[in-house]
């Protein structure tokens, strides 16, 4: 018996039934949304990790030194009592972020509540030294900074 929806084409074959085929192609631009997502995650698992732990007042380690054109996969944790931010805008402009990770910098900071923790991956474009430090009020003149060194 056939489908109510298949039609003949006149050379005795069946097309596709209209049910099947919108469902074929919601497949498909499923697939192709989730496809970069997928490749981001894929490359973020070849990462050099790095633990950054965020404090009341302090980076730890307070200076990352790192190589031009390496994927790291930064895991920031928050383990103050207070919000904190890893505030670094000149590094991430020189850097390429995930696109994955894209929406977890803004204006080159990463907010971090207390208590949370972050993974984010980047891969530093450009040699340099750059500043890091906690953009909250005064957090930094309590010693909360730091330097990103890329060679």
């Amino acid at each position: 018996m056939r489908d109510a929806n298949a039609r003949d084409s006149g050379r005795g074959t069946t097309i596709i039934p209209e049910t099947i085929m919108k469902s074929v192609l919601c497949s498909l631009i499923a697939l192709f949304i989730t496809l970069p997502e997928l490749a981001g995650s894929a490359a973020a698992q070849n990462a050099a990790p790095i633990n950054i732990a965020l404090t009341d007042y302090a980076f730890t380690p307070s200076t990352l030194n790192l190589e031009t054109g390496t994927m790291y996969r930064f895991h920031l944790t928050n383990s103050g009592s207070k919000a904190h931010s890893f505030n670094a805008p000149e590094f991430f402009a020189a850097s390429q972020i995930s696109p994955a990770d894209e929406g977890k910098v803004e204006s080159g900071r990463v907010e971090l509540d207390s208590g949370e923790a972050v993974d984010l991956t980047v891969t530093p474009s450009r040699a340099g030294t750059y500043s890091l430090d906690c953009s909250h009020f005064m957090h930094s003149m309590l010693g909360m900074d730091g330097k990103i060194v890329v060679q």
